[in-house]
């Protein structure tokens, strides 16, 4: 019988590694830029066609090649990075593999020009499928230029499976942002089809990142800078009140390598905690400098993942970097440990500093204060009627009922009332009330219904936003003044990817292009007055995070995001009215029970648990 394990061809083999390192055109633009910074460049052009699909070329003024290292170069495991296993602990630079030239050859059509300095000419390589068909002398500036034209021409089933040019052209944005701010002291110039998109200047990381997403990040930017033992940590992170409800804006940089790290990033939000607003975001770059000996980054080809010797040390410096960061601008919440708050005075009787000492005649003007009684005069105008507020499911305004005893804390007893209560103050229709402003009880057949408000609202709209995508026949309510909302280019992209959808929704806009500006003339004509043009961008991160989670399609996605967002919120007081009309819209819905991601919307207690509740 004869043997049947054989060594495979080179060609292959390159196709077979390109699957791990060449995944899209951001894939390829990702190593080229790399290789550029590896290289000494100092400017880098990137040129891009049909968001990568047609042309990636990086043209840089790096230390080119030889013609043998030029030709060499296009080998497997071929790498001026290291020459030794201990290499691997000491890295400092972005490549090592010596796969990724080989890789995106064997699955495009590829020409390299390269100069050294040094040299009078140039060397020319042409590459089609791994096959080196051409190889000259060439005139040429010093540095190299690497064009990849027709990726996957020979791999049809990968280059079927590649998005549209918008959302390939906002994962090349994304690569090309992170080698930006990981190196700014270079300049990069970045086009699509022709078009600028990116002309960036020399400069620091602060002026890099206003010309990386717009100039009213300048204001939002607080400095970061811890160091311990080797370790430092530097950079910028935004101030609590510029955080957005949007993903993406996150930054971690390790020896200049971009990494993605959830356990740094808990770190971060740590120390935040109590300074955001619910369900956003802050913005932040960070720079970790450490010994290359105390990290690992030979996790995964894409080499975005990392593993410190010590990620609790980690941990610390950069949450107590943020915390320093946001104290040192008087963010960050404060206790007085020296303040015996029994005898704390008001502040405006407070003595001037510490150590001063109270006379007698303060001492009575003091006393005159606190026994001094408040006068009872006009109290009722401190306590008004509650307002009456536009309903949330349409029609005229609904007066709200308020009940203290329905919702009062589980934790606080109400004094009980001397007098009965009238009939038209209690919560609403007999057994329908609200519970701490977040639940909706009622009383049906076969027990007690419990409805989460925010979850049963958020399902109803839900339904409507899905139902409107499928008729497309939005009703849109024109905006007296345009809002203007700038975008990050990467938003942009995957806006212009889903314009129709997010038209079918109610919303109308236009784009500038050139700005990343997005002009809202009209919004849906269901959506309160309270929601600015802002709520797109929210409704781009949510429809993000419906994608790449929940799996969903664009219109699912899409009406999922909206009605996350538009949905009422815990705390918020509904009418009698407004309760019922909850609970009969959400048992109109196909499926009542669960939201779009799967969250709970009602329970219902049975009489029989009720009666096991009291023996």
């Amino acid at each position: 019988m004869s043997d049947i394990i054989r060594l495979l061809p080179d060609s292959i083999a390159n196709q077979i590694a390109a699957g791990e390192v060449v995944q899209r055109p951001a894939s390829v633009v990702k190593e080229l830029l790399e290789n550029a910074v590896d290289a000494g460049a100092t400017q880098l052009t990137l040129l891009v066609k049909d968001a990568g699909k047609t042309l990636v070329q990086v043209v840089d003024n790096g230390s080119g090649m030889s013609e043998t290292d030029a030709r060499m170069s296009l080998e497997r495991h071929a790498t001026s990075k290291i020459s030794r296993s201990d290499d691997l602990f000491a890295l400092r630079t972005f490549g090592f593999r010596g796969e990724a030239l080989a890789s995106i050859a064997a699955v495009a059509q590829v020409e390299l020009r390269t100069r050294r300095p040094e040299d009078a000419i140039g060397t020319r390589l042409q590459i089609e499928g791994s096959e080196v068909l051409a190889q000259e002398p060439v005139a040429t500036p010093a540095g190299t230029s690497v064009a990849v034209k027709n990726l996957f021409f020979n791999v049809p089933a990968r280059r079927n499976f590649l998005k549209s040019n918008p959302v390939e052209l906002r994962h090349i944005l994304d690569e090309f942002n992170r080698v930006a701010l990981a190196n700014p002291q270079l300049a990069l110039h970045l086009q699509q089809n022709g078009t600028e998109v990116y002309n960036l200047k020399p400069g620091n990381l602060a002026q890099r990142i206003v010309g990386i997403f717009g100039k009213n990040y300048k204001e939002m930017l607080l400095p970061c800078q811890e160091e311990v033992s080797g370790l430092r940590v530097q950079g910028y992170v935004g101030k609590p009140e510029a955080a957005r409800k949007l993903r993406g804006e996150q930054f971690f940089f390790a020896n200049g390598r971009y990494i993605r790290h959830s356990y740094l990033h808990h770190a971060v939000m740590t120390a935040y905690e109590n300074l955001l607003a619910e369900d956003t975001f802050p913005f932040y770059v960070l720079l970790i400098e450490i010994d290359p000996a105390r990290i690992d980054v030979n996790v995964h080809p894409t080499k975005t993942e990392v593993k410190f010797d010590d990620e609790r040390t980690v941990y610390a410096v950069v949450s107590a970097a943020v915390r320093r960061a946001l104290g040192a601008h008087h963010l960050a919440p404060r206790i007085d440990f020296e303040l015996d708050t029994n005898f704390a005075l008001p502040g405006h009787l407070q003595p001037e500093t510490p150590d001063q000492t109270v006379s007698p005649a303060e001492y009575e003007t003091f006393q005159r204060y606190f026994q001094r009684k408040p006068p009872t005069e006009g109290w009722e105008q401190l306590y008004p009627e509650p307002r009456r507020q536009p309903g949330l499911f349409g029609g005229p305004p609904a007066e709200l009922r308020l009940d203290s005893l329905v919702n009062t804390p589980a934790d606080e007893t109400p004094e009980p009332s001397a007098e009965p209560m009238p009939p038209e103050a209690l919560p609403g229709p007999p057994g329908v009330f609200q519970v701490r402003r977040q639940y909706v009880a009622s009383q049906i057949k076969s027990g007690l219904l419990l409805l989460d408000q925010q979850a049963a609202h958020e399902r109803i709209l839900y339904e409507r936003y899905l139902h409107r995508l499928g008729s497309g026949e939005p009703v849109v309510q024109q905006e007296l003044f345009p809002e203007r909302l700038a975008l990050r280019p990467a938003d942009f992209a995957l806006l212009q990817e889903i314009k129709p959808e997010v038209e079918a929704l109610g919303f109308a806009f236009e784009l500038d292009v050139p700005q990343h500006t997005l002009v809202l003339t009209g919004r849906p004509a269901d959506l309160p007055t309270s929601f600015n043009a802002s709520v797109v961008e929210t409704l781009l991160e949510q429809f993000k995070e419906n994608r790449d989670h929940l799996k969903l399609n664009h219109h699912e996605s899409l009406a999922a995001a909206l009605a996350k967002r538009t949905a009422i919120r815990a705390g918020t007081a509904l009418s009698a009215p407004e309760m019922q009309a909850l609970i009969d819209q959400l048992f109109a819905c196909p499926h009542p029970h669960h939201t779009p991601d799967g969250r709970k919307t009602l329970t219902i207690i049975n009489w029989d648990t009720l009666e096991s509740l009291f023996g």
